[in-house]
């Protein structure tokens, strides 16, 4: 798999190379600003790039704006951000697009959660860091979408914005497959989410949770 790494830290972006070449990518271009990130792309056509949030030049969202205009112009892309903080604004316009990966740095470290999320979005599907989604199960208000699933419920979609599979989610919780299917339709029913794809349905039931968590924090479009 060709990769391009964009990360403004010398030891990170080289630690990030290290990681994903001992694991057999090719890191194609690693590069330290938003600028030649968008180059590097339209110079190499890579399988994944894996993007630091915040970069230069403004040192603020520009490697997350970037991500956006490559997803624009290469709509098949997979694009995996990561972040030092939680800021889940990324996230919103990204996640429903699919390909998509959004970790704290901190599992980096994490050796194989790493590689796993590398995979997982080179191959079309997501990975969120359980960090962002906790946070999403914080109580609700009154204007929360999300506000008349139960606990259980939460839980599982938790489990569901981290990228995880019915059957994944049921070993986790040490239940029976049939039960977080019987959570997936109640969590379905309850945000009106009534299209027969259920892929389609996954997606824009977590969306919900990251618009409502981006509209908590400001961080929001």
């Amino acid at each position: 798999m060709k990769v391009v790494v964009a990360e403004d830290s010398v030891l990170f972006r080289e630690g990030l190379v290290r990681l994903l070449t001992e694991a057999g990518h090719e890191v194609v271009a690693a590069v330290a600003d938003a600028v030649a990130l968008v180059d590097a792309v339209a110079r190499t056509a890579p399988d994944l790039i894996v993007v630091d949030v915040r970069m230069p030049p403004s040192m603020t969202d520009d490697g997350a704006r970037v991500a956006r205009q490559l997803r624009d112009e290469h709509p098949t892309l997979p694009i995996l951000l990561l972040s030092q903080h939680i800021v889940t604004g990324p996230a919103v316009d990204l996640v429903s697009t699919g390909a998509f990966g959004y970790l704290l740095k901190d599992r980096v470290l994490r050796v194989d959660d790493f590689l796993d999320a590398v995979q997982r979005v080179a191959g079309g599907g997501s990975a969120l860091d359980p960090a962002v989604v906790g946070a999403l199960v914080s109580p609700a208000r009154d204007h929360d979408p999300l506000r008349g699933l139960t606990a259980r419920e939460r839980e599982v979609l938790a489990l569901v914005a981290e990228g995880k599979s019915n059957s994944a989610i049921s070993a986790h919780l040490v239940v029976a497959e049939r039960t977080i299917e019987t959570h997936m339709r109640a969590i379905f029913q309850k945000l009106g989410l009534h299209d027969s794809d259920d892929t389609h349905r996954r997606v824009l039931a977590v969306l919900a949770y990251l618009t409502r968590l981006g509209a908590a924090d400001g961080s929001a479009p």
